[in-house]
């Protein structure tokens, strides 16, 4: 871990966890060393040893009995944090059931093709989360003269949350008449393609990008990737789908001169066959033709963008 963390990643970590990342991350950011820590909570009647902070820290225990969790709530004060932020990340990570994996939905509840990429995400022997949540992710979506989705480029930056991590599988879902063969899939930053696979009748690709190294549980990493389309028809909306929340997310779409929307709304979505909401009027900038949004702090669901061309 970094000597140079920062508030930001601070008060990230704490929204997404693990709990010993978080912890972490405070000890890190605030500047105290173990011994006085443990020197800390004595002064509060609280008896810890410097190895069980050490190893709650690195993940190789987790505070459970009622002592231990005694012992957490005074290091919230010790830390200056706010009071049960490190508590809530022991109570979601148990009830969760799946160590410090953030809570997660299922690609059926998010996309009607959920069966093609569910299939895909198989054949690639792939886990559902594949050991990484996202920290933030910016997206640029392009839309042609055609009104044809053209492409999309992203940066991400993501977050292991289990030791060996090496690789990320990008999910692109084309619009109704793709030939997802013809897209091509690009490595633009710390990463290189591994596998593509797709499924022509759903339009649905994933691309594995291969990492330079293998991450740590806790580490992050910063890659970019995108896919050049143009083979389906016009296109109305662009959505984002996340499985894990936690992070910020940013999408912006820009339209070409030649093919210019009459409106554009954001809107949220809890799952596919659920009602659009958080609805919001866009305007298009001036030259350069394009609309964005802002989520911070992502819950599992669906976020995008449409547009009206008549």
């Amino acid at each position: 871990m970094r000597q140079t963390e920062t508030e930001t990643e601070l008060a990230q970590v704490l929204r997404t966890g693990p709990f010993h990342l978080a912890l972490r991350t405070a000890l890190s950011v605030r500047g105290l060393p173990l011994q006085r820590v443990r020197h800390h909570l004595a002064h509060r009647g609280v008896k810890l040893g410097v190895t069980s902070l050490s190893y709650w820290q690195q993940g190789v225990r987790r505070p459970r009995r009622a002592e231990s969790l005694r012992a957490v709530r005074a290091l919230e004060e010790v830390l200056a944090l706010p009071e049960d932020s490190l508590l809530r990340l022991l109570r979601d990570g148990d009830a969760a059931g799946e160590g410090d994996r953030p809570a997660g939905r299922s690609y059926r509840s998010l996309m009607e093709a959920s069966g093609s990429v569910e299939r895909l995400l198989a054949a690639m022997e792939s886990p559902v989360d594949g050991g990484l949540h996202t920290v933030g992710h910016q997206e640029r979506v392009r839309i042609g003269a055609r009104r044809e989705l053209a492409g999309r480029t992203s940066r991400h930056v993501v977050r292991a949350h289990r030791d060996g991590v090496d690789r990320y599988l990008a999910v692109y879902r084309g619009d109704p008449g793709c030939d997802p063969s013809r897209i091509t899939v690009r490595a633009l930053e710390n990463c290189r393609t591994g596998r593509v696979r797709w499924d022509g009748e759903s339009g649905v690709l994933v691309a594995e990008l291969l990492f330079d190294t293998r991450l740590r549980s806790g580490e992050t990493y910063l890659f970019g990737y995108g896919f050049e389309d143009g083979t389906g028809g016009a296109s109305g909306e662009y959505v984002r789908g996340f499985t894990f929340g936690g992070g910020q997310y940013v999408l912006q779409v820009g339209f070409d001169e030649a093919a210019l929307p009459v409106r554009c709304r954001r809107f949220a979505q809890a799952s596919a066959g659920a009602a659009r909401g958080a609805r919001g009027d866009l305007t298009l900038t001036g030259r350069h033709r394009t609309v964005h949004l802002v989520e911070e702090g992502v819950r599992p669901g669906l976020i995008g963008i449409d547009w009206d061309w008549e």
